[in-house]
């Protein structure tokens, strides 16, 4: 792959294009395997977005994160995953609310977005030596990954209790048409087959080629996993968000988002540091790192703050979170 990669200036671009293809055509059909399945089982449209299709739209950046961790690329690595959510949090939620106000559940409002607040002031300390060195770049190591994964099943864990005391709720709750045919259970173990080995091979390619293009320009793999890769990553959380505002489905539409992110935190990084160490203070200016964990911190605050003034986020709210997005893209592409 790496000489490939150099073969010609051109050839990355191409690569990561068909990456990225693979990456959200593979969640495309992984998500659609994973919610046939759940449909049969008349699980609620909610907890469909906070986990099911949530797994499925953040199989992109698992993929990027565990594979930038496998090569050593930190930067990527972390990167990928405060972009992610940060471009989560402002344009995908900021553009459903633009088309159609996004409601809020009071699940939401009181379980899972608290939730997501405190895992990312838990991401904050942990990759940082807080207690040894002060506000400084730390590691991501094997203790933190583990800590991430047990927290990660014991959200599960609470989803599925929620699930089983809200089955009586289904049929108000569903996102299933009645009219619509679900798929088969072969046809969903194949969507989910080829989607996984689609999100696999999508990963690496986009890994290596990011990679290779940060290096032919002489930038950091910071600003690219910030920039390119956690966009393209996200794609699958933006474009199922926005098909669920516009029909509605505002459960599934911010369900998704505000699990994806949680996702990304317990899951993503979980993995990745678990399955090998992450050193930011070995990255090319690691305090880069711990700005962005803080924004994504005063971030996530603040459409936390949007989503309690009116249980709602408005037009209006969803212009302020674009502009914002805008003025933090700018920020790191400028420092």
């Amino acid at each position: 792959m790496h000489n490939l990669l150099f073969a010609s200036p051109i050839v990355p671009y191409i690569i990561l294009i068909l990456g990225f293809f693979l990456l959200i055509k593979g969640a495309d059909l992984f998500v659609d395997g994973c919610v046939g399945v759940a449909k049969l089982f008349s699980i609620p449209s909610v907890i469909i977005g906070l986990t099911i299709v949530a797994f499925g739209t953040s199989a992109p950046e698992a993929a990027v994160s565990i594979t930038s961790s496998l090569k050593g690329a930190n930067a990527m690595a972390v990167s990928n995953v405060l972009g992610s959510n940060i471009f989560n949090l402002l344009i995908v939620i900021g553009v459903c609310s633009v088309i159609k106000p996004v409601k809020v559940t009071n699940d939401i409002i009181k379980r899972d977005y608290p939730i997501s607040i405190i895992l990312t002031i838990l991401l904050l300390f942990l990759s940082t030596d807080f207690f040894t060195h002060g506000i400084s770049a730390g590691n991501l190591g094997l203790p933190s990954g583990i800590l991430l994964l047990a927290l990660f099943i014991l959200y599960i864990a609470l989803l599925i209790n929620n699930t089983l005391k809200s089955r009586k709720n289904t049929d108000e709750n569903t996102t299933e048409d009645e009219e619509d045919k679900p798929l088969s259970i072969p046809k969903c173990i194949i969507y989910i087959l080829i989607g996984i080995c689609g999100i696999a091979l999508g990963g690496d390619f986009v890994v290596d080629s990011a990679t290779a293009i940060a290096a032919s320009f002489h930038i950091s793999e910071t600003l690219i996993g910030l920039t390119i890769v956690a966009l393209g990553t996200s794609l699958p959380e933006l474009v199922t968000s926005i098909v669920a505002a516009h029909k509605g489905e505002n459960d599934l539409a911010l369900g998704n988002v505000v699990g994806s992110n949680i996702f990304n935190i317990l899951m993503v990084l979980g993995m990745a540091s678990a399955v090998c160490p992450i050193n930011l203070a070995g990255i090319s200016n690691p305090i880069f790192a711990i700005y962005d964990t803080f924004i994504l911190l005063g971030v996530t605050i603040v459409v936390y703050i949007f989503v309690l003034i009116k249980k709602n986020i408005n037009r209006l709210e969803g212009s302020i979170m674009v502009l914002m997005y805008c003025a933090y893209l700018a920020y790191i592409i400028m420092r």
